[in-house]
This record gives structure tokens, C-alpha cells and sequence, in this order.
């Protein structure tokens, strides 16, 4: 039986230029005395372009780490039970609309009430459009980033504004893109070609690739606009392929490439944007039996491996071609770990290890020393 499941978001508003409009109109469209989630480096994007529009908002919460430990959840609750916020404005990565999430559901759990998000994304791996959102367990032995999927704390509103990524550090923004990339891919894992996911999925791999295979090496994006290299219509539609890559989020499954990241980002601190570009291509690689055919809708192939081989091959070409890590060595991480890794994915995530076939355990271990 196939199934499309939609979310409960609103509304999606995108465009040059947008922002001070949207903010203005935030409580016209249910964000009422919002508190802003945000980290330190974009508080001056709150204070010159939000703020002033935003006229009831209770104020801002910036500690917010990576990979949204769970005292950051804490603490953010009990600022938005303190300040009496009905809603949350998140400006930020995939970490702050995680955290935003993750507020929204235990005030729920406290007070009977989610609180609805406006998200304002500053990086392209999608998590504005989803139900989705990791949060990790710091008071165990070890830490584990725990996976949720609750469809209520989906953004309401999600504004898409070339502004909010035109700052975004440089290897942040593109491995981000990366991430995206990976959502469109894994995304296919229980759906078929003929499926909304796989056709929106496949023409937003196309809009990254095309703008990020052109992509200037080194400079920051501010420089390379205006060098003329790229514009703010390219950074616009790197935003929609984000969204394009992770269009039905609810009718999808995602894979083998995303638990590696999230036990690299939540259990031993790797950048949760990165993980895609160390894991992606040799996922792809791997899991090409589980997939069948399906990759062809991403890369051109008389057969399921030549295309699997086509877009890891493509993808695996980008990330080295923007300096981006492509292996676990690149944040020194201590290669008697690889061992941990796989026990953990291993216990935790038995059907995305089972895609990699016969002897997957094996294989895993392999597949891990490969990364390296």
C-alpha cells in the first residue's frame, strides 16, 4: 500500500527580501508571545531584522549547544514556563529547530499545549520542514541522541529568505546542503520512484548539485557574491532544494546514513552537518542492493549499482571539490572508537544495518574502517 502522510504545518513563505514583512506578521498568523531561540553569532540578525517587527515577543533564549543535550531542553523550558511564552520563533540550524521541537513537546507533556514554531532556518538540511528532532542524553554512562517523531511540534510557519544564510560560515552552510542531499537519498528507503517524495526528491538533489558543483572554493559567501561568483537567486534555491529534499518528511523512513551521523554527533561530538559528508557516499555505495533501481531517479544508469555508483560517485566528487571532510581522521577521532560505533548502531538501529545485506555486521565494520 503506498501512503502520502502530510504534516500539520501552515504555511511555507519564501522570496528576497521577505523577513521584516513576515516578522511583522507573525501574531497575524498564530505566533503569539513568542520567545526566540536562537545561538550567539546570529543575535544581531535577531536584534535588526526580526525584533522590530515582533511586537509582543517575551524576549530570547541563545543556549542552545549542538546536538541539543537534554539540560538545554531543560532550561529552555522552563525560560518559556518563566517568561509565560505561547510560542517559540527558532533562528537557527537544524540544532535550534531541534531544540525548538523538543521545548514544544515537554510543554505539552507539562501543560497540555504545544507550542507553535515559526522557523527561520540559517542552513539547508530541512529540519523547519519536519516533525523530527534528536535530542541527546547526557545523564548515562554515555551520551545517545535520541530520535523523535512528533508530528505537533512541525513548524507552523517556515520563512525562507536568501538573508538568513548569507552568513552562515562557509563550511556550515555547504555540508548542511550535504545533509539536505542525504534526506532526498535515504528518503527513498521505503518509498517508490512513482512516489511524491521521490519526484520532488530528485529535482531538489538536482537544484544543490547544480548550484553547489559551480560553488567558489574557500571564500565566504558574502565575498563570493560580491565577486559575482554566485548570487543570492543561487542562494535561494539551495534553500529550495533543502525543502524539496525533505518535502514529506512524515511518509518516510531514513537510513543506515543518518544513524552513523547520529551516533558520530550525539555520542562522540562530531558537527551533526558534517556527518553526511564523511557517510553519504559510501552509505549509498553499500545499501545499493537494499535500494534496487531506485537511485536512478537521481543519477542516469542501465542498472540499480551504475546508478548508486553515478550519484555517490557525484556526491563524493562535490564534498572534496568544497573541502569539506570525507573522513572521520579529519576531526581526529580516535579510530579505536569505530568499534563503539558499531556496537552502538548495531544495538540500536538493527534494520538500517540490516540494508547493508547478508553479514551486515561485517559489512559495517568494514564499511566504518572505510571511513576513517
Amino acid at each position: 500500500m503506498n501512503q502520502l502522510k502530510c504534516l500539520p504545518q501552515e504555511e511555507i513563505v519564501w522570496g528576497h527580501d521577505i523577513l521584516e514583512e513576515v516578522a511583522a506578521s507573525l501574531g497575524d498568523r498564530g505566533i503569539r508571545r513568542p520567545i526566540t531561540f536562537t545561538v550567539g553569532f546570529l543575535e544581531s540578525l535577531h536584534r535588526d531584522i526580526l525584533k522590530p517587527g515582533i511586537r509582543d515577543g517575551v524576549g530570547s533564549f541563545i543556549d542552545l549547544p549542538p546536538h541539543v543535550p537534554d539540560f538545554a531542553v531543560r532550561d529552555g523550558l522552563q525560560a518559556c514556563l518563566t517568561r509565560d511564552a505561547g510560542s517559540i520563533v527558532a533562528l537557527g540550524g537544524g540544532s535550534v529547530l531541534d531544540a525548538a521541537k523538543a521545548v514544544s513537546y515537554e510543554h505539552f507533556k507539562q501543560t497540555g499545549r504545544y507550542l507553535p514554531i515559526a522557523a527561520f532556518p540559517t542552513t539547508l538540511s530541512g529540519s523547519e520542514f519536519s516533525h523530527y528532532f534528536g535530542v541527546t542524553e547526557t545523564d548515562g554512562p554515555q551520551k545517545f541522541k535520541r530520535s523523535y517523531a512528533v508530528r505537533e511540534t512541525a513548524p507552523k510557519i517556515v520563512a525562507i529568505d536568501p538573508r538568513l544564510v548569507i552568513d552562515t560560515p562557509r563550511a556550515l552552510l555547504l555540508s548542511s546542503a550535504i545533509k539536505g542531499i542525504d534526506h532526498a537519498v535515504e528518503g527513498m528507503r521505503r518509498v517508490g520512484v512513482d512516489h511524491p517524495h521521490a519526484i520532488l526528491a530528485a529535482r531538489g538533489v538536482e537544484r544543490f548539485l547544480a548550484v553547489l558543483e559551480k560553488w567558489p572554493p574557500q571564500l565566504e559567501t558574502r565575498e563570493a557574491i560580491a565577486r559575482g561568483l554566485v548570487s543570492a537567486d543561487d542562494l535561494l534555491q539551495l534553500q529550495l532544494g533543502a525543502w524539496q529534499c525533505y518535502f514529506y518528511p512524515a511518509s518516510v523512513i531514513y537510513g543506515l546514513s543518518h544513524r552513523i551521523g547520529h551516533i558520530l554527533g550525539g555520542t562522540f561530538g562530531l558537527p551533526h552537518s558534517m556527518t553526511s559528508c564523511i557517510t553519504l557516499a559510501p552509505v549509498i555505495r553499500a545499501c545499493a542492493d537494499a535500494y534496487g533501481d531506485k537511485f536512478g531517479i537521481f543519477a542516469s544508469g542501465t542498472g540499480h549499482a551504475t546508478a548508486a555508483t553515478s550519484l555517490a560517485n557525484r556526491i563524493a566528487h562535490v564534498v572534496d571539490a568544497l573541502a569539506l571532510p570525507s573522513r572521520l581522521a579529519a576531526f581526529d577521532f580516535d579510530r579505536a572508537k569505530l568499534s563503539e560505533v558499531a556496537a552502538l548502531l548495531k544495538q540500536n538501529y538493527p534494520a538500517e544495518v540490516g540494508d547493508l545485506g547478508d553479514h551486515a555486521g561485517q559489512k559495517l565494520d568494514a564499511l566504518l574502517e572505510s571511513m576513517w
